[in-house]
């Protein structure tokens, strides 16, 4: 009897291990699929405008939130600024 017959067996899991990682690599990274952002994608940059002056002064105040902050309006906060040129 020859125990060559096992030998797949071993080979088997190095190959199976090297296909998973391969497989779960490509799953999740997908790299052929992805969007190249900082390639095809252009982003004019423009001087920051705005003002550093001081507004008001607050001492010993008790309250842990400002009033009329927008924290929880991200949409409001943040906004694209649309050039006159495009």
């Amino acid at each position: 009897m020859s125990d060559d017959g096992g030998l797949w067996l071993l080979a088997a899991g190095p190959a199976g291990a090297s296909a998973l990682y391969w497989y779960l690599y490509r799953y999740y990274r997908n790299t052929d699929k992805s969007h190249a952002f900082e390639r095809e994608t252009t982003v004019e940059a423009q001087p920051v405008t705005g003002s550093d002056a001081q507004v008001g002064d607050i001492k010993g105040t008790r309250e842990s939130r400002i009033r009329g902050d927008n924290v929880r309006a991200f949409r409001e906060r943040v906004q694209r600024v649309r050039s006159d040129s495009s």
